[in-house]
């Protein structure tokens, strides 16, 4: 089971990152009207529960001397799910300050999938940096406070709406910064990428 368990909580992401974005789509789209606050709750609640394990699977794989190909290939994978399924989502129900931040976003991330792709059969491979790792919590980070103050009625708490407004535009601005270490991490992989293709 311990052998496993990385593999197994790396799947449950991509399944919670795919129902939490078929929950916001459904909210946007009001596909359920009655049920929206049902729906809220089990997306914001997917989105932590899949960003927590964005942190056990690799965490535990290192610790117990389990890395394998198969998680080392689903684990990005199941990062990129998670991020565009919660930009695509919040941009579904029309969350504030997401859609400049998370189209530079989301082309940073088709794009240096692209480029490893290109590389992949030339043998060159770009190595995740900590900074690479660091711009994915942010991203996680941000998109989290962006969807817990949008939908914040529904946790039936009461907060001034002046410092909710304040409390969303500091979530927002943290998602802009996210996006500018995103492309600085995009700019990183080009030129390592570019000397890689050089010195060959």
């Amino acid at each position: 089971m311990k052998q496993h368990l990385p593999n197994i909580l790396t799947i449950a992401r991509l399944v919670l990152s795919l129902g939490m974005f078929f929950a916001l789509a459904a909210i946007g789209a009001q596909v359920w009207p009655d049920q929206a606050a049902w729906l809220v709750r089990f997306s914001v609640a997917a989105f932590v529960v899949a960003a927590v394990t964005d942190f056990f699977d690799g965490w535990l794989a290192r610790k117990w001397g389990v890395v394998s190909l198969t998680g080392a290939i689903l684990d990005p994978i199941a990062d990129k799910i998670l991020v565009c399924g919660a930009i695509l989502g919040l941009l579904a129900v029309r969350a504030p300050g997401v859609l400049v931040a998370g189209t530079v976003i989301l082309f940073r991330e088709f794009a240096v999938s692209a480029l490893r792709e290109v590389l992949a059969p030339r043998g060159i491979k770009l190595p995740v940096t900590f900074l690479a790792k660091t711009k994915t919590t942010l991203q996680l980070v941000a998109l989290g406070a962006i969807m817990v103050l949008w939908f914040w009625p529904a946790w039936g708490l009461a907060l001034d709406l002046g410092a909710l407004r304040q409390a969303l535009m500091a979530a927002e601005g943290l998602f802009d910064f996210a996006a500018i270490v995103t492309v600085w991490t995009g700019v990183e992989y080009a030129m390592a990428a570019r000397k890689a293709l050089a010195s060959g």
